[in-house]
C-alpha cells in the first residue's frame, strides 16, 4: 500500500475541484484550491521525496503545457490522463509520462469499447497503460464507470468479469470514487474491498479522504493490497493533512 501523489490541472493551473462538478460550459465548477504554484513545482516535490506513481489529470481543454511541464520536470515519474487516445499517448510518454491513463477514449456509444482498447494496443504497451473505471454507486449497490465528466452511467459494472477482461490491457486500475471526490467526507470502504479482493491488477483508490483514519481503513479494507492519493485534504493543496507526514506512513 502506497501514497500516490497527485497533480489535478484545469486552465493550466494547478486545482482541487469538487467530483462531478465539471462540465464543458464551466457552469457550477466547485474549486476547493488554486495553486500559486505550477505543476513542475508539485513534480520536482515528488520527485525529491522518491514518490511514483503519482498521477497528473488534465480536467478538460487547455492544459497540456502544464501537463508536459509536469511529465517533462519528473521524467518516468508520473502518469499522465485526460483526453489520452491513439494520436497522442505516445507524444506524452516520449515527453516523459511513465504511464498514460484512458478514461473518455474507452467510451464509445455510452459503453466501454474493447475495439477502442484495441486500437490503443496498437500505440501503447500493457506496462505503459493504466485505465481509468472512475464510477457512481447506483440505489441498487452496484458501481457503474462513469464518463462526460462523470456525469453519465455506462452500464459497465466495476465486478471481477470487467477488471479480469480489462487487466490485460493494463499494468494497474485508477478508481475514482465520484461521489465522494474533492468532498473530504470519508472512503468508500466498499469499494475499496471490492478491489481488493477482485482485482488481478493492482489498484489506486482517489476520493474522499480527509483524515489518517481513512488512510488506515483503505488499509484494513483493502487489506494492504490498495494503493491510495490524496488531493483536496492535503495541507499542499489548502487542506489540514500534512504532506510531510503522509510521505513517511509506513507502505
Amino acid at each position: 500500500m502506497r501514497f500516490r501523489p497527485c497533480i489535478d490541472l484545469h486552465n493550466n493551473k494547478v486545482k482541487q475541484i469538487v467530483g462531478g462538478s465539471l462540465r464543458d460550459d464551466g457552469a457550477g465548477l466547485r474549486t476547493n484550491f488554486e495553486s500559486q504554484y505550477d505543476s513542475a513545482y508539485y513534480a520536482k516535490m515528488y520527485q525529491r521525496d522518491g514518490l511514483t506513481g503519482g498521477h497528473v489529470i488534465m480536467l478538460g481543454p487547455g492544459n497540456e503545457e502544464a501537463a508536459l511541464l509536469a511529465v517533462s520536470s519528473y521524467p518516468k515519474g508520473l502518469q499522465l490522463g485526460g483526453g489520452i487516445n491513439p494520436g497522442n499517448a505516445r507524444k506524452y510518454l516520449d515527453a516523459g509520462a511513465a504511464q498514460v491513463i484512458v478514461t473518455s477514449y474507452l467510451i464509445e456509444d455510452g459503453e466501454v469499447s474493447m475495439r477502442r482498447l484495441d486500437e490503443l494496443m496498437n500505440t501503447v504497451k500493457p506496462e505503459e497503460l493504466v485505465i481509468d473505471l472512475s464510477c457512481r454507486k447506483t440505489a441498487g449497490g452496484k458501481y457503474l464507470v462513469v464518463f462526460d465528466r462523470w456525469q453519465k452511467f455506462t452500464t459497465q459494472e466495476v465486478n471481477a468479469d470487467t477488471l479480469a477482461k480489462l487487466s490485460q490491457y493494463c499494468c494497474e486500475f485508477l478508481i475514482h470514487a465520484v461521489d465522494m471526490e474533492g468532498k473530504m467526507s470519508g472512503v468508500d470502504g466498499n469499494i475499496v474491498k471490492l478491489l481488493a479482493d477482485i482485482s488481478p491488477n493492482p489498484c489506486v483508490y482517489a476520493g474522499g479522504i480527509s483524515s489518517y483514519d481513512d488512510i488506515e481503513l483503505i488499509r484494513r479494507e483493502g487489506s494492504g493490497k490498495i494503493d491510495y492519493t490524496v488531493g483536496s485534504a492535503l495541507d499542499i493543496f489548502g487542506g489540514h493533512l500534512s504532506y510531510g507526514k503522509i510521505v513517511k506512513l509506513p507502505n
